[in-house]
């Protein structure tokens, strides 16, 4: 008989972007692993995107519990006259233009006044609901997935009253996120970040983070029983893929390209190829799909490529696959904050599952730059390194006008699976649960 563990996650279908992807391919997976999932998630959330082709994932028989939740992004777009349908969840990483004064105050309030993020109102609405479920339904086991960390607050609350065997999953770090530091705190409200932190840290039975370098740093700041949890692929997602390759020599990026990844030295890179290479113009493509921040297009404009930038917007998760499947070369860029090292973006192991090659720039001493590095043929860049970044592309240009870069068969194996990580993720489960 199948042992029961309950999600509790913020991000679910219909929500686009990567975050969701981490507990949907659990709960896809985990009963093939002994473990039947229980899904606690938020009605009518506030999502950065919906991608209605998520539900697919979704298994049948999956039970999903569902709670309301108050968001304050009305109110935020409203004080900082921005249309309704503005996406604003991303504003720390990703800006249409320069802010006005009004933002600044509503990231004072948001940042002292909903801790530990904004869906701090979820949580006693989440707990009295989840409390009233326990009290008649039987688990084995919880996880939480954070951020937002308000879920691992949640998690945090119903341990301490029932003792259940509790695995907190961090996406990313609480206090250690790059964004942190962004945040306009008082002295008080990150005192009481730290607070909520350790006692998540204190009653937590395990936890799980995406890399070695942000597992080290929790355990720097008193975590114990840490594991890691790769995000990986989904071998599914990718059977049906067509493989044919755009004409163009196509570069393409899809995610989030906040103020903190903004490549100006390939910028310039491309600029000079046009100018030396006869061909290159014709033949070059910077294909971008998602959120882009305003100092990109600054950039952009001023190396004067716009004329070589095909920006499509935000997709369907199956369409930019479709798309980064065709495409010559795949971009992957790096954060520039202090904890880089330790950042292995979803997305990486999206573009490895695409078996294209893939130009990394970024911190070269990153534990994901060791990784895409690791395949021949995939160039490893730092930001600052114009002249590599220019040749590498100038390789990468040739390879394709040569008819070289075919299928990367020497590419990465199936450990990178998300099959891989949630059979991982079952065994730290039963280890928890003997």
């Amino acid at each position: 008989m199948r042992k029961r563990v309950l999600i509790i996650t913020y991000y679910w279908p219909p929500s686009g972007g990567i975050g969701v992807l981490r507990c949907l391919k659990f709960a896809k997976y985990l009963t093939d692993f002994g473990w039947e999932p229980i899904v606690f998630t938020a009605r009518n959330a506030h999502y950065p995107s919906f991608d209605y082709t998520n539900t697919g994932d979704i298994p049948s028989d999956l039970k999903v519990l569902t709670c309301p939740i108050i968001e304050p992004y009305g109110i935020y777009k409203m004080l900082t006259f921005q249309s309704p349908k503005a996406n604003v969840n991303n504003v720390f990483n990703v800006k249409p233009s320069k802010l006005n004064w009004m933002h600044h105050f509503a990231v004072w309030v948001r940042s002292n006044f909903f801790i530990p993020d904004a869906r701090a109102l979820w949580i006693k609405p989440a707990y009295k609901y989840l409390s009233k479920w326990l009290d008649n339904n039987k688990v084995d086991a919880i996880i939480s997935n954070g951020p937002p960390h308000s879920n691992t607050r949640i998690a945090t609350l119903l341990k301490k009253k029932y003792q259940i065997p509790w695995l907190a999953d961090f996406q990313d770090p609480w206090t250690q996120v790059d964004y942190y530091q962004l945040l306009r705190l008082t002295p008080w409200a990150d005192n009481y970040h730290h607070k909520l932190e350790q006692e998540a840290f204190l009653y937590a039975d395990k936890l799980t983070i995406v890399s070695k370098a942000w597992a080290k740093s929790l355990e720097e700041i008193g975590a114990k029983n840490v594991d890691i949890l790769y995000w990986g692929f989904d071998p599914a997602d990718y059977s049906s893929l067509n493989k044919k390759l755009d004409d163009k020599f196509t570069l393409t990026y899809f995610g989030i390209m906040g103020y903190d990844r903004n490549p100006i030295n390939l910028f310039k890179a491309i600029a000079a190829l046009i100018k030396e290479v006869p061909t290159f113009q014709d033949d070059f493509c910077l294909q971008l799909i998602g959120q882009i921040d305003y100092s990109i297009w600054e950039e952009i404009k001023k190396a004067d490529v716009m004329a070589s930038v095909r920006y499509i917007g935000s997709l369907t998760r199956e369409e930019t696959l479709q798309k980064a499947q065709g495409s010559r070369v795949l971009l992957l860029l790096l954060n520039q904050q202090p904890n880089a090292e330790g950042r292995i973006p979803g997305k990486s192991f999206e573009y490895m599952a695409l078996r294209r090659p893939i130009l990394f720039i970024g911190n070269t001493k990153a534990e994901i730059s060791e990784i895409i590095g690791s395949v021949p043929g995939n160039p490893v860049c730092d930001y600052e390194d114009y002249e590599k970044i220019k040749k590498s592309l100038s390789i990468l240009y040739e390879n394709y006008r040569q008819k070289m870069d075919v299928e990367m068969t020497d590419s990465f194996s199936e450990e990178w699976s998300v099959i891989s990580q949630t059979k991982k993720l079952a065994g730290l489960l039963s280890e928890m649960t003997e």
